[in-house]
């Protein structure tokens, strides 16, 4: 069932991006792709992280947008997302950031085929989770991002020789922590009105445009949120992307609490006054 349901999932070759630095991020390290990744999640479950694999990273991964490609309205989507979170595919995560000398949070919501438990999670999250250097699987997403160019703007078109030859060079972005989008942006931006040679004009601005070197930090990257409603972790507390009252581990009111608060509901009731209504403007 859950097979036949992923097999149906809408393609995601439409679906928007969110703004630059923000959106899905991949988790490091998944196993390769199969037709049986999500066999073991119920089946809307198991359509939904089957489109979310798919998605490009930075692909807009608000439940809003995400309502819109699929056949799934936004309630149906949110608790679906809560209980990838559970089984370990999903993690929302913040990060600060200051743009134009002003602090802002950036969001991104972690996605990996392979499950995780949350030692994993917080392990990686925390940057203790030592990431490959890429290889041949980052140089596809470098190729790929090149291959685009000629798809926004076709003054920019290369041929597939000439994707291969670059295709280190933009590699080397993501070593530094860029983004697909910010690497096109930095190569299309201001084009002139003619370019007579796409693959040196390509090649000088990946060049002359490369990102620094990332600083090496102990600190942690990322603050973890409940994948639910959004809240930081409180030390430790979250389990499955999900904090202790939206897994359903929040204690109630303790037992003298609840009797004393029913005794003022009766007292009140019995003189014919509401508690927390007003008389005259004040408070009762």
């Amino acid at each position: 069932m859950a097979t036949a349901q992923l097999s149906a999932a809408p393609r995601p070759s439409a679906h928007p991006m969110a703004n630059p630095g923000y959106g899905k991020r991949s988790a490091p390290d998944q196993e390769p792709r199969t037709g049986r990744d999500f066999v073991h999640l119920p089946a809307r479950e198991a359509s939904i992280a089957g489109y979310l694999d798919r998605l490009d990273d930075e692909a807009d991964m608000s439940i809003k947008t995400l309502a819109k490609h699929l056949p799934y309205g936004q309630c149906a989507i949110g608790t679906a997302l809560n209980n990838l979170s559970a089984a370990g595919h999903v993690r929302r995560v913040r990060r600060p950031v200051t743009v134009d000398g002003c602090p802002r949070w950036v969001w991104h919501t972690f996605f990996s085929r392979t499950a995780r438990d949350d030692a994993w999670w917080g392990s990686f999250l925390g940057g203790e989770v030592p990431v490959a250097e890429p290889s041949r699987p980052a140089r596809t997403v470098a190729y790929d991002a090149l291959a685009r160019l000629g798809r926004i703007d076709a003054r920019m078109t290369l041929s597939a020789a000439e994707c291969g030859a670059l295709e280190e060079q933009a590699a080397e972005w993501f070593v530094r922590g860029a983004s697909v989008a910010q690497l096109v942006q930095a190569v299309i931006a201001g084009l002139p009105e003619r370019v007579e040679h796409p693959y040196g004009f390509v090649r000088a601005r990946l060049l002359g445009k490369l990102p620094p070197e990332p600083v090496e930090t102990r600190e942690a990257r990322y603050e973890v949120v409940c994948t639910a409603c959004g809240e930081p972790g409180d030390g430790g507390g979250m389990r499955g992307g999900l904090c202790g009252g939206c897994w359903g581990g929040r204690p109630g009111l303790a037992s003298e609490h609840v009797h004393a608060r029913a005794g003022q509901v009766r007292a009140a009731l019995r003189t014919g006054r509401r508690t927390g209504s007003t008389e005259n403007g004040a408070r009762v």
